[in-house]
């Protein structure tokens, strides 16, 4: 390494024209310049300079080395400038992954980047099973809810709001839920149970309170599309985010149930490799998720 920077200083020395021309350049002494040069030709057992009072010049030799240092120097430079475009400029392939259920928002999202960035380009990973974000080679996952332990960083996008819902028939066959009280006897239609089987549902109560509910799902799912068809076709009570349903609720193919009812909102995450040093394109990725929620949330 010392000797690829020896290299550049020899590059620079003969680009500047002296010695004192390149410290300035190179932000150090001109006796550091000087010494770098000298221990360059002994190792490599050379003269490259002819040194006077007036000006240097290339010996032979050193003009033919000459030319391989200012390649080497000239090459690190395209890379650091193309590095620093990558770091500044929205550019290259930009690879997010995403459930299934969240694909109806990455278009409407990340759509305006696109457009304002012509060298960006856009590959979409949507599944709901387990992904290696490492061998996909993911910048930028969308998880929801509670995270798993990770080495990735997550931060957060925004929340989704969350009503509960339940087809007409599912309410004509069991009867429509008049409070709280009543939600643990109906059939449940749930994304991920916990492991006892059981899932603890959080509410927030009219008095700035809380209160947890324990149900036991009829149904479970990763997908929150299987779980709306599911509730669709009357089999329970489910948990939906209005955003997501299509008009379900406006046909009347579902009916929103106990329109008072504080239900947390689903937290929505943003993985990437690293908090730092993140690349352009994922920084105003993660922005354009970000203005997407707040314009999901509600007034």
């Amino acid at each position: 390494m010392e000797q690829l920077k020896r290299m550049a200083v020899l590059a620079t020395v003969v680009e500047q024209g002296s010695f004192v021309a390149a410290a300035r350049q190179l932000r150090t002494t001109t006796s550091a310049v000087s010494q770098q040069i000298r221990a360059l030709e002994r190792d490599m057992g050379v003269t490259l300079l002819h040194r006077s009072t007036r000006k240097l010049a290339l010996t032979p030799a050193g003009a033919r080395f000459h030319e391989g240092c200012a390649a080497m120097l000239a090459a690190a430079q395209q890379a650091q400038a193309g590095l620093l475009q990558l770091r500044d400029a929205p550019e290259g392939e930009l690879r997010v992954a995403a459930p299934v259920g969240f694909g109806r928002h990455l278009g409407p999202a990340l759509a305006p980047l696109l457009h304002a960035h012509p060298g960006l380009s856009l590959h979409l990973e949507v599944d709901d099973g387990f992904t290696d974000l490492v061998a996909k080679r993911i910048d930028l996952a969308v998880r929801f809810g509670r995270l798993p332990d990770s080495a990735w960083v997550a931060q957060k996008l925004g929340e989704k709001s969350v009503s509960l819902f339940a087809a007409p028939a599912y309410l004509a066959r069991r009867g429509v839920p008049a409070g709280v009280a009543e939600l643990s006897a109906h059939d449940w239609l749930l994304l991920r149970p916990g492991t006892d089987g059981f899932h603890q549902l959080p509410l927030r109560t009219p008095g700035g309170g809380s209160q947890t509910l324990r149900v036991a799902p009829k149904a479970s799912s990763n997908n929150q599309l299987s779980l709306q068809q599911l509730c669709e076709a009357g089999l329970g009570l489910a948990l939906l985010s209005p955003s997501d349903l299509d008009g379900a609720a406006q046909d009347g193919r579902l009916v929103p149930l106990l329109a008072g009812l504080d239900l947390p909102g689903l937290p929505v995450y943003a993985l990437t490799p690293q908090r730092d040093a993140q690349p352009a394109k994922v920084r105003h990725a993660i922005a354009a998720l970000k203005a997407h929620f707040e314009q999901l949330a509600p007034a």
